[in-house]
């Protein structure tokens, strides 16, 4: 059996995973990475996309948007990789009518931005990100096996 790491997944809203995994892929700004027990300590921005961790021969997908990953042992020489996201989301969370919801929001968005009525461009572009993120990683894991 290979050697574990521990994962740390959170938002400002909740813990969204917390368990031992053989690795895990991560999309940083300079591009994805795959992190295994014994990395090197690490601290980088994320990008958008999916975090995949690969746990018992099974795929655990989670769509992330923004945040920063940080890989260090700990004190029991263990690999930890907390990541940090604005927004994080199991796929299996992401329903037809989730998706749904969020093209509806990305559109309208994109229309309010279309007739200057935004004046948060903040807000606006993490919220579009945020709907289209959805969409693009339920789109990618729909024909997928992994787990739930």
């Amino acid at each position: 059996m290979s050697k574990l790491l521990q994962l740390k997944i959170v938002t400002p809203e909740k813990l969204i995973i917390e368990e031992m995994v053989e690795q895990v892929t991560i999309p940083t700004k300079e591009g994805e990475i795959t992190v295994l027990a014994d990395h090197i300590p690490l601290i980088a921005p994320l990008s958008s996309g999916d975090i995949v961790a690969f746990v018992n021969g099974e795929h655990l997908p989670i769509a992330v948007v923004g945040g920063f990953v940080e890989v260090k042992a700990n004190e029991k020489g263990i690999t930890e990789v907390a990541i940090l996201a604005d927004f994080a989301e199991h796929v299996g969370d992401i329903s037809d009518e989730v998706i749904e919801k969020a093209k509806a929001k990305a559109e309208e968005l994109r229309k309010k931005a279309i007739n200057n009525e935004i004046v948060d461009f903040e807000h606006f572009e993490s919220e579009l990100e945020r709907s289209l993120n959805r969409v693009k990683i339920a789109d990618k894991w729909k024909n997928r096996k992994y787990r739930k």
